[in-house]
């Protein structure tokens, strides 16, 4: 099923759609969370390094397609200034299947449940990634793109803001 048939669905049944008050060239929702190694992962001490922020879950066939992509691209460019974090939506019992998937991973996650991501809005379809760049400003909304992030899109959006210093 894809985001647009999501979407329609959920507004049919009254389900909120995705936070408006997220826009591509306003600066970004703050956030901030718990890592499954317990360090804290805070956008406010992240300005200056350009952030994409991924939700995805253990289920999810879309994202765990992404997440070999995700990482490649991390380590590729960790020390350009990137930094990521995926935030599991998967039950709090389920952290074992999480970081399972994760130790193949370079870049750090978190639980749903131990992040604060409210201004976002509700996040309801998978797999979703928002990039931030080095000034704080959200350059990509995925409520609004395409329902997944490849190494075209990441190079499209992504290595630009790597290579621009912060204003």
């Amino acid at each position: 099923m894809t985001r647009l048939l999501l979407l329609f669905f959920a507004m049919a049944i009254g389900l909120p759609a995705p936070a408006s008050a997220i826009e591509e060239g306003r600066p970004a929702p703050g956030f901030d969370a718990k890592r499954l190694d317990g360090a804290s992962f805070d956008a406010m001490r992240l300005r200056g390094k350009v952030v994409v922020l991924h939700f995805w879950a253990t289920w999810c066939s879309s994202c765990r397609q992404e997440m070999p992509v995700l990482d490649a691209y991390y380590r590729a460019h960790h020390d350009q200034g990137l930094e990521m974090l995926a935030i599991s939506l998967d039950e709090p019992e389920d952290i074992a299947k999480v970081r399972s998937v994760m130790a193949d991973y370079r870049f750090p996650a978190a639980m749903m449940g131990e992040a604060h991501v409210q201004d976002y809005g509700r996040i309801w379809a998978l797999p979703l990634t928002f990039v931030i760049d080095r000034d704080g400003v959200l350059r990509k909304d995925e409520w609004h793109g395409p329902p997944t992030i490849d190494r075209a899109a990441l190079e499209r959006v992504v290595t630009p803001l790597l290579t621009a210093s912060p204003h």
